[in-house]
């Protein structure tokens, strides 16, 4: 069971898979939906936001995002936590950012970061990115969630 937990988080995907199928909306308003649930239904989500890879370019470019506005709305490939995630497609957990060496600070409460790879016929297209205000708060069933989100949404795209 998460340390933190105010909701189930299994409890959350029926609402989720609701969101996403809202046709009448883009699917850029339908993340942000999501990411506004993710952030006020669990307390430790301070921060939740899609990133998408321009592969050209090498880097990734935020679509969607609920909580606090961040200057880091482009990021190259290979810079920071999620930068890293762009080039070697697996997830990326950070319980303590002080701890890490290729950390892009998106602001001075951010203790932990989460990052999970969104595929999309088996090529990574983007990520989840969710920060926390608490030290260690992500869990094995955060991923395991945070997975199934992504799944879901590239179900749309």
């Amino acid at each position: 069971m998460p340390k933190f937990m105010n909701v189930n988080l299994e409890s959350l995907k029926p609402t989720i898979k609701s969101l996403l199928q809202i046709e009448e909306r883009s699917p850029e308003d339908r993340l942000t939906a999501v990411c506004e649930l993710l952030r006020e239904r669990i307390d430790y989500y301070d921060w939740v936001g899609f990133y998408f890879a321009n592969d050209a370019k090498r880097e990734l470019h935020l679509k969607s995002f609920a909580g606090e506005p961040t200057n880091h709305t482009v990021i190259p490939f290979g810079k920071g936590i999620c930068g890293q995630v762009a080039e070697n497609n697996s997830n990326f957990v950070v319980p303590d950012v002080e701890e890490q060496d290729n950390y892009i600070s998106c602001g001075v409460l951010v203790k932990a970061e989460i990052v999970i790879p969104l595929f999309k016929d088996g090529k990574n297209i983007g990520q989840i990115d969710v920060d926390s205000h608490s030290i260690d708060p992500f869990t094995e069933e955060d991923e395991r969630f945070l997975e199934w989100v992504n799944k879901a949404v590239s179900e749309i795209l």
